[in-house]
């Protein structure tokens, strides 16, 4: 039999699971919770709206999946679940059935990776992590809690991208360099060098948003970067 499984947020990627779980089974999706008081009482491709966030309490048997889309709102969404009692035993795990996740390699409680992912080997997908289809994840690559990893994003040997981290759709990211906490890497960007906590990077080569195209060496009108960086993304660039 089916496993009870509650969809918290009624996003866009909720439908995405709730799609990927009535092709392959495995749970049985009673509900939706979404602290949007317009949507109670609704339904949503067929399944209730069940109420807030509150309404949890309500619901005892049932597996969660959390499923925000981005990172930071997932780690405040389990953050209140955690303090309404939820522990997490309560959170389902879903993998699309045709992703094979090879021996070595870890996908964390309370994930989600959609279908067409590639992992290699040693591949290590902490827990609320979000994977949308067709990203590539090679050997080594370390994906901290929380991190969103959207379709297309392909990671290099290595790579850590770092708690709530987002990196957006054809991203990619050369063999260990490190996306940092709560980073964002804009689409199509090409990260050559570590990238710091908290900052948005966009382009190829990939740099502080709001800098122009080009290599670093190139630009002599003060754009918001060190020197040691500048040179960073030079040297990258050119390897």
């Amino acid at each position: 039999m089916a496993t009870p499984l509650i969809l918290v947020a009624a996003s866009g990627l909720a439908r995405e699971v709730l799609a990927l779980v009535r092709a392959h089974g495995g749970h049985d999706v009673v509900g939706f919770l979404d602290d949007d008081v317009a949507r109670h009482g609704t339904t949503l491709d067929g399944i209730p709206v069940l109420g807030g966030l509150d309404a949890v309490t309500d619901h005892p048997d049932a597996e969660l999946l959390v499923c925000a889309g981005k990172g930071a709102s997932r780690e405040l969404i389990v953050d209140r679940l955690d303090a309404l009692g939820i522990f997490p035993i309560r959170y389902a795990t879903v993998v699309h059935p045709g992703v094979d996740v090879p021996v070595g390699c870890e996908v964390g409680v309370g994930s989600i990776v959609l279908s067409g992912v590639a992992l290699t080997t040693a591949v290590t997908v902490g827990s609320h992590v979000v994977v949308m289809p067709n990203a590539t994840l090679t050997h080594d690559c370390v994906l901290q809690d929380f991190s969103t990893i959207c379709a297309g994003v392909a990671l290099g040997g290595g790579v850590v991208v770092g708690r709530a981290a987002y990196l957006g759709m054809n991203a990619s990211a050369r063999e260990n360099v490190r996306v940092g906490e709560g980073a964002t890497l804009g689409m199509g960007a090409a990260l050559l060098v570590d990238q710091p906590d908290g900052e948005t990077w966009v382009g190829v080569p990939a740099r502080p948003l709001g800098v122009p195209s080009g290599l670093a060496r190139h630009r002599n009108d003060g754009w918001p970067a060190t020197a040691e960086l500048a040179q960073r993304i030079d040297e990258g660039a050119r390897a």
